[in-house]
């Protein structure tokens, strides 16, 4: 696994099965993600995502997403999990992620949506107070649940960002378009869950794969430029 704080990050979020599981173990992926919001075709249950944290542990980071809990259910779920983060992907305050940041002992990683450049205040905002950035398209806004829902945003916005600013990019990124994406944005890594899937919530091994070697490849690209 890379150092979290300093190498680049490519996460497949939504596993559910154990063999989709360790296809991204054996793509290198260095965090997988367990959906527990309830209302996404990627839930799991705990007694799943348990199976699913003891094949990861110790060969990737276990990230467990949530939506707009309290600290009492955050600290329940670490307990019981004892995931690496949490991932935060509601309407979670800074002081909210502050709050369950230090009630669980867990780095944070704070999922903000994306649409037009006046959602990129919300990124100061929230940078005080999450350990990660994650960068993700917003929601239609008739959706069940957050998330970019397959859909990718202008990627040009985050040309004038802090460069030491390290982020997360997510929304609607597959195996076809990841390199651009890294190409334009250069984040600090970067996060799927619809793209790599044959069906709502149904991951594919063969583009699990596909994504982390395209992903590879183009983070090579942007770091042989930035030398040359």
């Amino acid at each position: 696994m890379n150092d979290v704080e300093t190498g680049f990050l490519v996460k497949i979020c939504g596993l559910s099965t154990p063999q989709t599981l360790t296809a991204a173990l054996e793509a290198g992926a260095e965090m997988i993600g367990l959906n527990f919001h309830p209302k996404s075709p990627r839930y799991v249950a705990l007694e799943r995502a348990r199976e699913l944290a003891a094949i990861a542990r110790g060969r990737t980071q276990i990230v467990a997403l949530i939506v707009d809990w309290d600290e009492k259910e955050a600290v329940a779920l670490a307990e019981t999990l004892k995931p690496d983060w949490l991932q935060l992907h509601g309407r979670e305050t800074p002081e909210q992620v502050r709050a369950i940041k230090a009630a669980t002992g867990l780095p944070v990683m704070k999922a903000l949506g994306i649409a037009g450049r006046e959602d990129l205040a919300a990124i100061e905002t929230y940078r005080g107070s999450a350990d990660l950035i994650l960068l993700d398209a917003k929601p239609p806004k008739d959706a069940a649940y957050p998330g970019g829902h397959g859909r990718t945003f202008d990627w040009t916005l985050l040309a004038g960002l802090d460069p030491a600013l390290r982020f997360m990019l997510s929304g609607g990124l597959d195996p076809a378009n990841v390199a651009e994406a890294i190409r334009i944005a250069k984040p600090a890594g970067v996060d799927v869950s619809s793209g790599v899937e044959s069906a709502p919530g149904v991951k594919d091994a063969g583009r699990i794969r596909d994504f982390v070697v395209a992903a590879r490849a183009a983070q090579s690209s942007n770091e042989e430029a930035g030398r040359t």
